[in-house]
């Protein structure tokens, strides 16, 4: 006899439950007789599990009987509309592509919080204050005028009398070309067909400029949805766009989970940008999933970028997306010109240092880069300089006997900050200097290297009249104080601005004319096979900030880029703004050996609390790897790499291994990954490994 709420009876339904719990596959349940004709596939429902109760999704009914008897459904989730079909699907497909499990990610479609009772009283917060603020910002009562650019581009996406199907878009625009002005007139359009749209943004604490033009010309249709939200307002906001309130949703990558209906553009804006790479739990890359989302939905999807991806570059060569350019940028405004300074340069070094000494510039600063802000200062008008690593020094080390204080979580060097304190980027750890050394005790602690604080510092000093602001992590810690660090600009209060990529990415100053590069080197040198892209991709956008609103005839903006190394593709391209001579090289570099996009790779990662313990699990998982190519011939085209200790060899306190799975297709990495792991009944306890498809980072 079976027991209470289980069944084995051919009469009940059985259906595949997606449970939302860490479980690799879907789990089967019965369907009470009662609830037989309000199941569908999307359904929301509440499950048990073991001894408690789980939300699940109904996938689809099993038709053979399993061998094992199932537990009843308990009940459906009312709150919630079933899934629409498309959405469904997609989500299958992100978890078995990015092999991660089901229920988890279908999990991701539903809201943090319960929706809010009837006319409950929102708690406000931070994060609500700045939404509703952007939203009640002031319409635009002009649309701008397009230039012939934009017009053509928006009728080559758009075709007229023509249907919206689905195809992918590379817009492809030089900084300042005015891609957002045509994302607005597109989406004009395709609200008047009642349909919704997403637009996605890298990072949507960095690109409040880009929220307020779209806010100024919708209004009240605009949803937000990022991280930075409270939970309740994020809930709100999911729950505007679910029940039609709102057609336009604006988010960072996390709202593609959003379950909209009648999908009809999907906008991402610079597509190349890394932070749409998630690289915890689900690691999904977003621009890849907006792509097979607007398949779902039949609908267009642009991808815009000044310095797209290589990964969408040859998907447009190849024609699988349209390739549209914006070559100029509008109001015929003159690109800025690039000034590299030699950082080795010897050349009549007495003559250099009487200079330098004359005006006690620091080791960092060339003539060049003084002489380019004072002029700045003196027109009036604003300056920007850049360095990509935040804080005081990058490390401190003792000169007798070259200890460096490590973090004790992570194989990291400390980076000094506020000249006192001792950080951790990576996991937080932090203590305070002491400078007498602590392993030889008779040498004084030193910093060593730059960061944007010491740079702060020595600006003021140099510069004492001018006013400054630096744009990190550690001085802008939330969106309001960006929002005024943007403001303050605009409004002219700031003179000179010192930043990481915080300041490169999608801001647009009038009064900036002027940027500087101070060390072009960091990115140059990193070992990853993407760091000459991402440099090119860095130096172009950095670059873009400058003479934005320059019309031809006058002054250009002005950008210099101090280096050690003249020579770094990178730099060479994108001193001459040649995107398209850039990738050429790029991709033939990587055609040699087979790296992305020609090829396909998988990481393994591999961690634990013990060393040893992760080296033997990853010599396991590389001999599993080679028994089972020479087993099945469909695998043997595979290189397995590795294994090795990853760059960073330990990270919050967990040891790391790594290997890499390389081939040319996707879904063959992906299944030769689940063959090899198995049911991982062969794994050590306290062993984790982690798949990572389409990695971007392998440190």
């Amino acid at each position: 006899m079976s027991a209470v709420g289980e069944s084995s009876r051919p009469d009940h339904f059985l259906w595949q439950v997606a449970v939302d719990a860490p479980i690799p596959t879907a789990l089967t349940y019965s369907c009470p007789v009662e609830l037989q004709s309000q199941m569908q596939a999307g359904q929301a429902v509440t499950v048990p599990l073991g001894k408690r109760r789980a939300q699940g999704v109904l996938l689809g009914q099993r038709m053979d009987l399993p061998e094992h008897k199932v537990k009843d459904i308990i009940g459906l989730t009312e709150a919630y509309s079933p899934l629409a079909p498309q959405t469904l699907k997609w989500l299958q497909w992100m978890a078995d592509y990015y092999l991660h499990p089901v229920g988890s990610t279908i999990g991701l479609a539903f809201p943090p919080l319960a929706k809010a009772k009837v006319g409950a009283k929102p708690r406000k917060s931070k994060a609500i204050s700045v939404v509703d603020s952007l939203q009640d910002a002031p319409s635009e009562t002009q649309v701008r005028q397009l230039t012939k650019d934009q017009e053509r581009v928006i009728e080559e996406i758009f075709p007229k009398n023509s249907a919206r199907k689905f195809a992918a878009h590379l817009l492809f625009g030089v900084t300042g070309s005015g891609k957002t002005e045509v994302y607005l007139q597109l989406l004009q359009k395709v609200l008047l067909t009642g349909k919704k749209a997403i637009i996605l943004v890298p990072e949507i604490a960095l690109t409040p400029q880009l929220i307020q033009r779209f806010t100024a010309r919708f209004g009240s249709q605009v949803a937000v949805l990022h991280s930075q939200m409270s939970e309740r307002e994020r809930t709100n906001h999911w729950w505007d766009i679910v029940e039609n309130r709102k057609t336009i949703l604006i988010g960072a990558r996390s709202a593609l989970f959003c379950p909209i209906v009648d999908l009809g553009l999907i906008v991402v804006d610079e597509e190349h940008e890394p932070s749409y790479k998630q690289d915890e739990k689900l690691k999904y890359h977003g621009r890849d999933a907006a792509v097979m989302l607007a398949k779902q939905w039949e609908c267009p999807i642009i991808l815009g970028s000044a310095t797209p991806s290589l990964e969408t570059w040859k998907n447009a060569q190849e024609g699988r997306y349209q390739l549209h350019r914006l070559t100029t940028r509008v109001e015929d405004r003159a690109l800025p010109e690039i000034q590299v300074v030699d950082l080795r340069d010897k050349t009549n070094p007495e003559k250099q240092k009487d200079v330098k000494a004359s005006l006690d510039l620091p080791h960092w600063m060339s003539q060049q880069l003084y002489d380019g802000i004072q002029l700045q200062l003196d027109r009036g008008e604003q300056a920007a300089l850049f360095l990509n690593r935040r804080g005081a020094a990058a490390l401190v080390i003792c000169p007798d006997c070259g200890f460096t204080h490590k973090c004790p979580n992570c194989d990291i060097n400390l980076t000094l900050h506020g000249h006192v304190h001792l950080v951790c980027h990576y996991c937080d750890y932090h203590e305070n200097l002491r400078e007498a050394c602590p392993d030889c005790r008779l040498g004084i602690l030193t910093p060593v290297g730059l960061g944007t604080e010491s740079l702060e510092t020595e600006l003021q000093r140099l510069f004492p009249a001018a006013r400054l602001a630096r744009a990190d992590r550690d001085e802008i810690t939330s969106r309001d104080e960006l929002v005024d660090l943007i403001q303050r600009m605009e409004n002219r209060e700031i003179d000179l601005l010192i930043g990481t990529q915080m300041i490169a990415k999608g801001l647009d100053f009038p009064g900036l004319n002027f940027v500087g590069v101070v060390l072009a080197d960091i990115g140059f040198n990193i070992p990853d096979f993407r760091a000459t892209e991402r440099s090119f991709q860095l130096l172009t956008q950095v670059a873009g900030r400058s003479g934005r609103h320059q019309k031809q005839g006058e002054n250009p903006g002005q950008v210099l880029i101090q280096t050690y190394n003249t020579e770094h593709p990178s730099l060479q391209f994108a001193l001459k703004h040649d995107y398209v001579g850039f990738a050429t090289q790029e991709l033939a570099n990587r055609q040699v050996l087979n790296y992305p996009p020609v090829g396909r790779l998988l990481a393994v990662r591999i961690q634990g609390n013990s060393q040893n313990a992760v080296a033997e699990a990853a010599r396991l998982f590389a001999d599993r790897g080679h028994q089972l190519q020479q087993k099945l011939p469909r695998y043997q085209e595979i290189e397995v790499l590795g294994p090795a200790a990853a760059p960073i060899a330990k990270l919050r306190g967990k040891y790391r291994y790594h290997l890499l799975l390389k081939g040319l297709q996707a879904a063959q990495l992906n299944a030769f990954c689940r063959h090899i792991l198995g049911n991982q009944d062969w794994v050590a306890s306290g062993i984790r490994f982690i798949a990572d498809v389409d990695p971007l980072h392998l440190l």
